[in-house]
């Protein structure tokens, strides 16, 4: 039995995985356990919000439990100032991305953790090639009855999200011709990529049984969907979004995220049965989001209608205002159409290396936007 812990509805917590580049050279460093041993020592109430991952060039940003996108924003500027409080001094420098346009994954380590050695032992050159950052959302859901509705749901925006933060154009040295080609890589590990839908909660939980009693996970949460149910900490999680280089970014999409969450909790509420297409309109959706991100064509619906996705996504904002009023979110919300003119991130990291030739100052370019993301929000606690 998978137990759900319910969240008060539409309460909002973020990951953001952050590279470490050397300053000179602006390769990764290997510096995480370091840093993360500094963070124990002189900073031990950010523990929880200064964490490692997989590989030792990552920090993890973790927030709270907060009620608004401001108050994420505050929580993310307070954690990101105490990290490079430890990293100035290392002349270590940060940037994200869903790749480092230019790393090597075989020059990469991986953190000494039995879950990492064994998911690479498992997977192998797949698993090694991991060298990928991704933004994870979660939003509260208020009963275990609306959980898979809304996963089911949110699948029909994986390709909206997918190209709005598409930012990995570049992977090893080379453009891969996608504008996100992390989407491509992370599917490929076992029970990663789009997830099964599921009409009832009996119906995943005998998936998760079936999953554990065969070996293939050992913990639910090496189940690596896109988007995916968190019983632990009673949210929909949504891990479909590359890693984006500003804060301005981050709190676009997370307003997207509440908002459309929020709407589909209020119309379960009042008796609808939520909007769903078959499985291999998803699959198109994400593969041509991945490959040709703002200029992507979408299904829109199971009636296989389709238009541009920045169309969609107009017309997404406007419907979602008045949600975004009530949420608080509003400017965020309104931001994706600034991002979408100045471009999204892998658009502005093709036209630095269309301009200059090379993919160090593609990734200086990366570390700039992550220093003068504007704006930080009100503190956490001024919600």
């Amino acid at each position: 039995m998978v137990d759900f812990a319910r969240s008060p509805r539409s309460t909002i917590g973020v990951e953001w995985e952050l590279a470490l580049l050397d300053g000179d050279s602006l390769d990764l460093t290997p510096a995480a356990e370091d840093l993360l041993a500094d963070v124990a020592e002189r900073t031990p109430d950010f523990e929880n919000r200064i964490v490692g991952e997989m590989l030792t060039n990552t920090i993890e940003l973790v927030t709270g439990v907060h009620t608004t996108v401001p108050g994420i924003a505050g929580d993310l500027c307070e954690t990101m100032a105490t990290l490079r409080s430890l990293t100035e001094p290392r002349g270590i420098e940060l940037m994200c991305a869903g790749t480092h346009p230019f790393a090597q994954w075989q020059s990469q380590e991986i953190r000494p953790k039995d879950r990492y050695l064994e998911l690479v032992d498992r997977t192998q050159w797949w698993g090694r090639n991991m060298l990928i950052y991704g933004v994870h959302v979660h939003v509260g859901i208020d009963s275990r009855d609306k959980v898979l509705p809304i996963v089911n749901a949110l699948l029909n925006y994986v390709p909206h999200l997918q190209a709005l933060s598409a930012s990995s154009p570049f992977w090893g040295g080379t453009d891969t011709g996608y504008a996100s080609n992390r989407a491509m890589m992370f599917q490929q590990l076992p029970t990663a990529g789009l997830p099964f839908q599921f009409d009832t909660w009996a119906d995943y939980e005998s998936y998760v049984h079936d999953m554990l009693k065969t070996g293939i996970i050992d913990h639910i949460n090496e189940i690596r969907w896109d988007i995916r149910p968190s019983p632990h900490w009673g949210t929909v999680e949504v891990r479909v979004c590359d890693g984006v280089p500003t804060l301005e970014e981050i709190t676009a999409l997370t307003a997207l995220i509440q908002c459309v969450v929020d709407d589909f909790s209020a119309r379960l509420d009042a008796g609808e049965t939520l909007p769903t297409m078959p499985d291999w309109f998803h699959a198109e959706n994400k593969w041509r989001a991945a490959r040709y991100g703002m200029e992507a064509i979408i299904i829109e619906n199971a009636q296989a209608d389709e238009r541009l996705v920045t169309e969609c996504l107009a017309d997404e904002i406007e419907r979602l205002s008045p949600i975004a009023e009530r949420l608080g979110c509003l400017t965020e919300l309104r931001s994706i159409t600034t991002l979408i003119d100045r471009g999204v991130s892998y658009q502005r990291q093709r036209e630095v290396f269309r301009t200059t030739g090379s993919l160090t100052e593609v990734t200086r370019s990366l570390i700039t936007d992550l220093r003068t993301s504007q704006p930080c929000g009100r503190p956490a606690d001024q919600e």
